[in-house]
């Protein structure tokens, strides 16, 4: 998959648990059968020949386009991931569970479903976050990096032979650069309010 994609097996990895409970069955875009056209966002995907079929396409095809990212850091990684599950929790002005769940910086409130936002639910899944950190316990490979250049900025889709073609002249979110609304923004504006 990293090959295919260019996004670290370990991004991966934390996302298919977080989409579908590390389910074989289950696509990495949004946990619905890869086997089936998807009903849950992004809906209407599929059906799919293989579960790496499907998780390409999730990573390729599917906003925020992992495969396109070029900033492996830490922010660029928690970045991309939080951009993953969407940006409605920053909206709300709270860290998503979808990356800080068992850690200090989340308490509570879940989207339940698409759209349908609870402030009591406590997400009792483990955050990307976490669970990286609790990786690099295990696996000392596991490190962040700068922004990459050269193939794996431009990953070729053995599938389809089709380079992944960069949006136009949208800067790539990352900790320097957070996107818009994510948690990294709101970072840098405290910090800018702060000085």
């Amino acid at each position: 998959m990293a090959s295919r994609t260019g996004v670290p097996w370990f991004v991966i990895a934390v996302i298919h648990e977080r989409e579908c409970s590390q389910s074989w069955a289950g696509s990495l875009a949004q946990g619905d059968p890869w086997n089936k056209k998807s009903v849950h966002v992004p809906a209407g995907r599929g059906p799919f020949n293989s579960w790496e079929d499907c998780a390409v396409d999730a990573l390729v095809n599917c906003a925020p386009y992992a495969a396109r990212n070029k900033d492996w850091s830490i922010g660029g990684v928690l970045t991309l991931l939080e951009q993953y599950n969407g940006l409605g929790y920053a909206s709300r002005g709270r860290p998503s569970p979808y990356v800080w769940a068992g850690t200090d910086q989340y308490v509570s409130g879940k989207y339940v479903r698409d759209g349908v936002y609870d402030p009591n639910v406590v997400d009792q899944q483990l955050g990307c976050a976490g669970l990286i950190l609790a990786m690099m316990k295990l696996d000392a490979s596991i490190k962040f990096g700068a922004v990459t250049t050269g193939v794996a900025s431009t990953p070729i889709v053995r599938t389809t032979g089709q380079p992944v073609v960069p949006a136009s002249n949208e800067t790539t979110p990352s900790f320097t650069h957070p996107a818009p609304g994510s948690i990294g923004a709101w970072i840098a504006s405290f910090f800018k309010k702060a000085a």
